[in-house]
């Protein structure tokens, strides 16, 4: 009962991070670039702002269930007397959910405090640059979402 509650956090705490990078990169920016630059930047600024706290939330969400889940894993199976041996896929999924999360900080520390900055100096070319980085970046991050996902779930096939 606990690991499945375990699981279902985590999950929807992954669901929260990649569908919110969807949104922003698919759906927010295409719209928000029918804006004129001082009216999109801030909107942008701002929405990045609550969708980085619901991050933050989900990366401890994600930690904090993976961990358990996992030493629950290892408990169990040294109890049983078997060796664990922690699937490839795992590893995949800890490897890249480690790299998503530094490239979060990456743009949550550096990229969106320039942002900021340039919304508070009114200044939007440096605004439209730093958004620019942060789309990038974004890019990366859902693109790694999205192989760590096609990995278990073929691994979990078998």
């Amino acid at each position: 009962m606990a690991y499945a509650l375990l699981k279902t956090v985590h999950l929807l705490a992954v669901v929260v991070w990649l569908g919110g990078m969807f949104f922003a990169h698919f759906c927010l920016r295409p719209a928000a670039m029918t804006l004129p630059p001082p009216q999109r930047v801030p909107l942008m600024a701002m929405a990045l702002g609550r969708f980085f706290q619901a991050v933050a939330v989900s990366i401890g969400l994600i930690l904090a269930s993976g961990g358990w889940m996992l030493w629950r894993v290892v408990v169990t199976t040294k109890q049983t007397g078997g060796p664990f041996n922690m699937p490839l896929e795992w590893h995949v999924m800890v490897v890249l959910g480690v790299a998503m999360m530094l490239i979060f900080g990456h743009i949550r520390f550096a990229l969106y405090k320039r942002l900021r900055r340039a919304v508070a100096a009114q200044d939007w070319p440096a605004g439209g640059e730093a958004l620019a980085s942060i789309r990038g970046w974004v890019a990366i991050n859902l693109t790694i979402g999205a192989v760590i996902v096609l990995v278990v779930l073929m691994g979990t096939a078998n």
